[in-house]
């Protein structure tokens, strides 16, 4: 889709490098710059009215959040999980999640604490607002799994999985063409009482579920 000329096209009034880093991470997040699509500097700098070695630091900067992939020679793309990369991502964000939740559950006499019910009825406001930008609902999203994990009360546990963050925001944005906005606050509201029923394995279906319907078009 061709970009129109615009002189800053609305950045905020923070570091230049920082909003533009923000506005690419809005669009990328609302699937506007689509998984895969290379980020070409002219347009893009025509787009933003920025100079290319502000583009090329906010670019690092999105490469450093795993949303962008940097190409020597040959530029830089939206990043995309692979088949192989999406099974690494679960693997890994089932064994920190699953022990996460293990905890959770223990430290709280087997029941779902307050702010993680809190965050899943924030995803369901958010998913039940007329058309919301995708990018918030992968926020939703985020902050539902984040206090879930925090509630381990594990900082070791917590700070690792914060290290997932780029990846998880691709995974979102690539489920969203198979997933309603209900079904995602649906999914989320059955795992609390999965949770509270089975356990941790409530979680390692609620995780798997989504897995492989990405899985199904990587």
């Amino acid at each position: 889709m061709p970009l129109a000329m615009s002189s800053h096209a609305g950045l905020e009034r923070v570091s230049t490098v920082d909003a533009l880093a923000r506005a690419l991470r809005r669009r990328i997040l609302d699937g506007d710059l689509a998984a895969g699509e290379r980020l070409v500097e002219r347009e893009l700098t025509e787009h933003y009215g920025v100079a290319r070695h502000t583009l090329r630091a906010a670019l690092r900067s999105l490469a450093g959040d795993g949303l962008v992939e940097l190409e020597p020679h040959r530029g830089a793309r939206v990043a995309q999980l692979s088949a192989d990369g999406l099974l690494e991502l679960f693997e890994l964000r089932a064994a920190l999640e699953l022990e996460a939740a293990h905890l959770m559950l223990e430290r709280n006499a087997g029941r779902v604490p307050d702010p993680v019910r809190d965050a899943v009825a924030a995803m369901r406001r958010t998913c039940d607002e007329p058309d919301p930008p995708w990018s918030a609902v992968v926020t939703a999203h985020d902050a539902v799994h984040r206090a879930l994990v925090d509630a381990a009360q594990s900082p070791r546990i917590s700070r690792a999985y914060a290290a997932l963050a780029g990846e998880l925001h691709l995974f979102v944005v690539q489920i969203r063409p198979a997933w309603s906005l209900a079904r995602m606050a649906e999914h989320h509201e059955r795992l609390l009482d999965g949770l509270e029923a089975e356990g941790p394995p409530a979680l390692r279906r609620h995780l798997r579920d989504g897995a492989q319907t990405v899985s199904a078009r990587a």
